[in-house]
């Protein structure tokens, strides 16, 4: 069970980025799946989840009405949309998946039991 994030680079404020989770060795049609991110200094917070079946999303109030999660699971990728940029979204993103079939998007990192390595998201001018 691998989860391998893309997609992190250098953007300036007010840009877009989308990183991608990519899952292998399983299949995320049942899983529970979400993002979280840990700025340096800080701990990790959860940013946005994903119910299994894709049916209900949760974010961080942070990001609400500038990222956008969404699952493809025919390709077997999560992505994360990134709108509106700021300079405090700077982090490493971090993908994770659970499979328990929760009604409701789970939002707690100790809820998941498998975790991607991280990509890192710069955001300046």
């Amino acid at each position: 069970v691998q989860l391998q994030a893309y997609g992190g680079g250098l953007v300036q404020p007010g840009g877009s980025l989308k990183l991608s989770c990519v899952a292998s060795g399983f299949s995320i049609d049942d899983y529970a799946l979400g993002w979280f991110r840990q700025a340096p200094g800080k701990e990790r917070e959860f940013v946005a989840g994903i119910t299994w079946n894709g049916d209900k999303a949760s974010y961080a109030d942070s990001v609400k009405g500038r990222f956008v999660i969404s699952r493809d699971n025919d390709q077997n990728t999560m992505y994360l949309q990134m709108n509106s940029l700021k300079p405090e979204d700077a982090a490493i993103y971090y993908c994770a998946g659970d499979s328990t079939k929760t009604t409701v998007p789970m939002t707690l990192a100790s809820w998941y039991d498998y975790w991607g390595q991280g990509t890192l998201v710069t955001v300046s001018s």
